[in-house]
C-alpha cells in the first residue's frame, strides 16, 4: 500500500488525544478511582523554618475513618532530589536520611505527616489534629541577604547559602572596557511565576497484579520518577511502577515530586489502593516556581555598534531546596548576554537557598531571566548610539563558528541572524541602504494611551546540557505478513498537552514507511517502555524523533530478512556536552539550539498604568515542522503565558508564605487578554542532527517576549522599566516618578 504523504512529517494532522479532551472522555489522574480506595491528605509545616521536636499522632489516629498516620520514621530511605538528594520525603524525628537535618522544617511546603482514612473528610479532618512540637530557627528571605556572613544557614553543607555558583571568563574584560565608546549599566528584576496547569497534583497508588508499588499520577519523565520511588522506599527497581495518564499541562512543573513518593509509601504500607486530589490552592502553595532572579549588568560598544564587554551578576532565589536550580542558574549564567558573540565577558551567577518556596523548572528554564537582561542591554545600546535596535543584533549576531561566551563553537546549524532578520521583515522594520530601520509608529487618538513597539531575541537549548547524561529509548514493532499491517512504537515520553504522541505516530509512520493510521503508541509506563529522559528542555521531538528512527531502520531491516514479527530496541545518544570549567566557564555546555525572535506593539495607558499587549510577531527557527499546526499551537501557547509572566502574574511571597493563591488573586490572561494577532512565522533551516532536521522548539517562543514587552514600553513612554511583572500599579508608580500620567 502506498503510503498517504499527508499524515507523515511536515504535514498537520490532528492530535490523537483531541476528541477526549474536548469531550472530557480523557481520564487525567484525578479521574482515577478504584474499589475499596482509601483516601490521603498531608499535614504541611506551620513554621518557615524550624526543628521539628515531636509529632503527637495520637488524636489523629483515634478519628473515626482513619486507617494510618505515616510520620519520617515510617520512610525507608527519607530523602529525595531530581538533581541533588537534599529534601526529606517527611520532616521530623526518626529519620533514616543521608540529610543532615532530616528533621528540620525549612519552608511551609514541607510535609511532616501523611493521614490515610476511608474517606476525604475524615482524611482532611484528621491531618488538623497531627499535633507538632516545633523550636523555631532563624529564617531569611532574601537571596542577597542570604549569602551574606552570619545569616541563618539552611543546608550545613553550604556556607552562605550558596547552591551554585558558576563564572564565565572569556577575553580580557578590562581590555573591552577600554575599546568601548559607550557603555550602558541596568539592574533587572524577574518575580516568581505560578505554573498554573488546569489540573492540580492528583493521583491513586496501589499495588497491581504483578505486585508492584504501582503510582498513577501526572509527571514529566516516568523513569525520573520511578527512580525516585523506589530509593525513598528502598526497593528494587523492578517492583515499582509508574504510570502517567491524560496529564493536564506540565510546563516544568511537573518534573520534581508532590505525591508520588507518599502515595506510593502508602500503598506499600497498606496493600490498598490510595488516592490523593490537591485544590487549587493547595497546588499554588505547595508546589516549586519559576526562580525570580537579579541581574546586575554593565555592557559596552563601539561607535558602530560592535558589543564589545559584557559583565553580570546574576542571582537566583532557589527556596528551601534546589529541586533544579543547579541547573536552571547554569542555564541563566550562559543566556545572560544573549545570542550574540562578544569578545570579553565576565559573568557570576549564584543559586541561593532561602526559607523561600522552592524554585525549579518552568518553561523557558533560566533562559528568560538571562533574555530579560540581555535584551534589555542591547535595546539600551541601540538607544545610546542612536542605532535601530534591529540593527545592531545583526551586527553583533552569533554566526556559524561564533564562540559562544564559554570560549566555544555553537553545533553547526546557527541561523539567529536569519530569524531576526525574518522577525522584522514580517513586523514594523524596513530594511534599506544603510540597513534595517523601523517607520515613526502611528499614536492614538486617545491622550491617555501611547503606542509602541519592541524588539528581542534569544537563544535556548535542545536537550540536557553541560555534562549530563543525555539519550532516549525507542522500540519499534512491525506486524503483518507479506505488508506491514501495524506498526506498534513502544516510547516513554509523555503527552503534557503539546502533542508530542501525535508527534511521534507521524514520525514513526514516516520512518517505517505506512500511513500514519497503522501506527499505535504505547508509552508513559515504565512497565512498558524504557527511559526516554524527561519532556523538558526542548528535547522531546529531538530525541524520541531519533530514537525511533533508529528503531525503525534496524526493525525494517529485520523485516527486509523476513523477520515477522520485526522487532528492533534502539538508544539515541546525541554528542557529549561538557560541564562548567569552575574557573572559566568554558565548556561545549549543548549539542543542539534553538532561536528565535520577537516583535510586540503595545499601548500603556499612562493614567492606569495597564498594558494592553496588541501584536506579536514570532519568528521560530524549528529545523523541520513535523506538524505544522501544533507547531503554530506551541508559538500561540508560549507567547500568552509569556505575557502573563511580563505584565500580569504577581505571586506575592511574604517571609516564605504566599499571599494569593488562588486564580482569583493570581491572575492570568484569559481568552479576553490575548493579544489581537500573534503572527507565527515559521523557519525551517534544517538541524544537522535533528531527527528530519527538527529543532526542539516548545520553550524558545516564551524567552524573549518579556524584554520586548518592556522594550515596547519605553518606545510608548520614554522610560525603562527593569521588572517584570509591569502590573498595573507598578508601571503607574514608574510613570508618576518620571512625571508622566499625573491628573
Amino acid at each position: 500500500m502506498a503510503k498517504d504523504k499527508t499524515f507523515t512529517v511536515g504535514h498537520t494532522v490532528k492530535r490523537i488525544d483531541a476528541v477526549g479532551k474536548v469531550t472530557g472522555e480523557a481520564v487525567y489522574p484525578g479521574d482515577v478511582s478504584m474499589e475499596g480506595q482509601l483516601w490521603m491528605k498531608l499535614r504541611f509545616s506551620d513554621r518557615v523554618h524550624a526543628r521539628v521536636v515531636a509529632i503527637d499522632t495520637t488524636q489523629a489516629a483515634a478519628l473515626p475513618g482513619v486507617v494510618a498516620v505515616f510520620t519520617a520514621k515510617d520512610v525507608p530511605n527519607n530523602e529525595y532530589g531530581l538533581t541533588m538528594l537534599d529534601q526529606p520525603v517527611l520532616c521530623g524525628p526518626g529519620s533514616n536520611s543521608i540529610i543532615p537535618g532530616a528533621d528540620v522544617v525549612r519552608c511551609y511546603m514541607d510535609c511532616v505527616a501523611v493521614v490515610v482514612a476511608e474517606t476525604e473528610a475524615a482524611a482532611a479532618e484528621a491531618v488538623q489534629l497531627v499535633d507538632v512540637t516545633y523550636e523555631d530557627l532563624p529564617a531569611v528571605f532574601d537571596a542577597e541577604a542570604a549569602m551574606a556572613e552570619g545569616a541563618p544557614r539552611l543546608h550545613a553543607d553550604h556556607p552562605n547559602n550558596v547552591l551554585c555558583h558558576y563564572r564565565i571568563r572569556k577575553g580580557d574584560l578590562a581590555a573591552g572596557w577600554t575599546q568601548a565608546d559607550v557603555v550602558v549599566e541596568g539592574e533587572y528584576y524577574t518575580g516568581y511565576q505560578e505554573h498554573a496547569y488546569l489540573q492540580p497534583e492528583a493521583g491513586i497508588g496501589y499495588i497491581d497484579d504483578a505486585g508492584r508499588v504501582t503510582v498513577i499520577v501526572a509527571g514529566q519523565w516516568v523513569h525520573e520518577d520511578q527512580e525516585q520511588i523506589y530509593h525513598a522506599l528502598g526497593l528494587p527497581a523492578d517492583q515499582v511502577r509508574v504510570i502517567y495518564p491524560a496529564i493536564g499541562g506540565a510546563f516544568g512543573g511537573r518534573e520534581d515530586m508532590s505525591v508520588q513518593i507518599v502515595l506510593a509509601l502508602a500503598a506499600w504500607k497498606l496493600r490498598r489502593p490510595v488516592k490523593i486530589q490537591w485544590s487549587r490552592e493547595e497546588s499554588i502553595l505547595y508546589h516549586h516556581k519559576r526562580h525570580p532572579v537579579r541581574i546586575r549588568a554593565k555592557w559596552g560598544a563601539t561607535r558602530d555598534g560592535r558589543v564589545v564587554a559584557a559583565e553580570a551578576i546574576v542571582i537566583g532565589d532557589a527556596g528551601a531546596y534546589n529541586y533544579t536550580t543547579n541547573k536552571v542558574m547554569g542555564n541563566a549564567n550562559l543566556m545572560a548576554t544573549g545570542p550574540y558573540e562578544i569578545p570579553n565577558i565576565h559573568v557570576d551567577t549564584y543559586g541561593v537557598y532561602t526559607n523561600n518556596i522552592p524554585c525549579g523548572a518552568f518553561r523557558g528554564f533560566g533562559g528568560p531571566q538571562g533574555a530579560f537582561a540581555a535584551e534589555g542591554q542591547m535595546n539600551k545600546l541601540a538607544e545610546a548610539l542612536g542605532i535601530d535596535p534591529v540593527e545592531i543584533r545583526m551586527r553583533n549576531a552569533l554566526q556559524e563558528g561564533s564562540l559562544l561566551s564559554v570560549g566555544t563553537p555553537l553545533p553547526p546549524g546557527v541561523s539567529i541572524p536569519q530569524v531576526i532578520e525574518a522577525c522584522a521583515r514580517e513586523s514594523f522594520w524596513k530594511k534599506g541602504d544603510i540597513g534595517w530601520s523601523r517607520p515613526q509608529h502611528p499614536q492614538p487618538d486617545n491622550p491617555a494611551l501611547r503606542r509602541g513597539v519592541g524588539f528581542a531575541a534569544a537563544f535556548k537549548n535542545v536537550g540536557f546540557s553541560f555534562g549530563a547524561p543525555e539519550q532516549s529509548w525507542a522500540t519499534v514493532e512491525l506486524y503483518g505478513q507479506t505488508e506491514i499491517e501495524e506498526v506498534v512504537v513502544r516510547h516513554a515520553g509523555a503527552e503534557v498537552g503539546q502533542g508530542t504522541h501525535t508527534v511521534m505516530i507521524q514520525m514513526a509512520a514516516e520512518a517505517a514507511g505506512v500511513p500514519f493510521a497503522k501506527v499505535r503508541l504505547i508509552g508513559q509506563d515504565t512497565a512498558e517502555t524504557l527511559n526516554s529522559g524527561s519532556v523538558s528542555a526542548s528535547r522531546m521531538t529531538f530525541m524520541a524523533g531519533n530514537a525511533i528512527k533508529g528503531a525503525a531502520e534496524q526493525a525494517l531491516e529485520k523485516w527486509r530478512n523476513e523477520e515477522r514479527p520485526a522487532v528492533a530496541t534502539y538508544q539515541y545518544r546525541p554528542p557529549a556536552t561538557t560541564p562548567y570549567d569552575p574557573e572559566t566557564g568554558k565548556s561545549e555546555p549543548n549539542f543542539a539550539y534553538g532561536y528565535v525572535a520577537e516583535a510586540v506593539e503595545v499601548e500603556v495607558d499612562i493614567e492606569t498604568g495597564h498594558i494592553r499587549l496588541a501584536r506579536v510577531i514570532c519568528a521560530d527557527d524549528v529545523g523541520q515542522a513535523v506538524n505544522p499546526q501544533l507547531v503554530q499551537g506551541q508559538i500561540e501557547g508560549a507567547v500568552v503565558q509569556a505575557q502573563g509572566y511580563a505584565i500580569m502574574e504577581n505571586l506575592i511571597s511574604q517571609e516564605g508564605r504566599i499571599l494569593n493563591p488562588y486564580l482569583s488573586t493570581y491572575l492570568i490572561p484569559t481568552i479576553l487578554d490575548v493579544p489581537d494577532e500573534v503572527k507565527s512565522v515559521i523557519l525551517e533551516y534544517a538541524d544537522p542532527i535533528g531527527p528530519w532536521g527538527a529543532r526542539g522548539m516548545g520553550e524558545m517562543p516564551f524567552l524573549p517576549l518579556s524584554p520586548a514587552i518592556v522594550a515596547a514600553v519605553h518606545d510608548a513612554t520614554g522610560i525603562w522599566m527593569d521588572f517584570i511583572p509591569l502590573t498595573p500599579e507598578r508601571v503607574v508608580a514608574a510613570l508618576r516618578e518620571h512625571g508622566l500620567g499625573v491628573i
